[in-house]
């Protein structure tokens, strides 16, 4: 599993009120994030998945496919499988670590710029919301390694499969925070990054979306956290 070392730093996180597609539960606040870690260079895969889990869920077949089909529960239990197979701490990441590594060091809409294109990103062209994207829809996934991956090394934290984190859905804090995890309780987990059935909207790099934890569809999948220095 390719693991992208990201390193500490500070960031705008959600969107201002003029970025197409903005919601009013992405208030703009700084994020501290105090210590490196290693995420995911893509999506788990269902090989990936299979080799670890021994089964596979997903509804499109394909090795290099992202694993879905998988629910919040699916995902920790994974992570739990790897970390006691290899002796480190792997785990999903926060909301706030998945969106400072999607952003790769941009503020913009997407971490391509204001916009994306169907070339850069697995969503659904034809959906409106983005003047400058491409009417296409490819109706499935696509490979974790089909489109070029961000500053960061990251492929895929555009589209292709909404992904599980580790938070509870809660609104922002008005200030400043640092290593904020979520709220300690609450009924829906928060997933990120649009999928191959969403339009370029729900792929920004401030998208919020949360669902039952127990919630399994063929849009939902994840990547891992291990934590570095252990």
């Amino acid at each position: 599993m390719a693991l992208v070392l990201v390193p500490p730093g500070a960031f705008r996180m959600g969107s201002p009120v003029e970025e197409e597609g903005h919601n009013d539960d992405e208030l703009t606040h700084t994020v501290v994030l105090s210590r490196p870690f290693y995420l995911g260079r893509h999506v788990v895969t269902q090989e990936q998945y299979q080799n670890m889990v021994g089964s596979n869920p997903s509804y499109f077949g394909g090795n290099r496919l992202p694993v879905e089909m998988v629910s919040w529960f699916d995902a920790v239990s994974f992570c739990e499988i790897l970390s006691e197979k290899f002796g480190q701490r792997f785990r999903l990441p926060t909301e706030a670590e998945w969106e400072y590594a999607c952003r790769a060091g941009t503020a913009t809409a997407f971490a391509t710029g204001a916009a994306i294109t169907t070339d850069q990103a697995n969503f659904d062209g034809k959906i409106g919301g983005l003047p400058d994207a491409p009417a296409e829809s490819r109706w499935k996934t696509t490979p974790v390694d089909a489109f070029l991956p961000n500053a960061w090394g990251l492929h895929d934290m555009h589209g292709n499969v909404w992904e599980w984190c580790a938070d509870w859905y809660g609104e922002y804090s008005k200030g400043e925070t640092k290593d904020p995890t979520g709220p300690a309780a609450g009924d829906i987990r928060i997933l990120r990054g649009g999928s191959w059935f969403h339009g370029p909207a729900d792929a920004r790099s401030a998208q919020r979306d949360a669902l039952d934890p127990g919630r399994r569809h063929s849009i939902y999948g994840f990547r891992v956290v291990m934590e570095a220095g252990r």
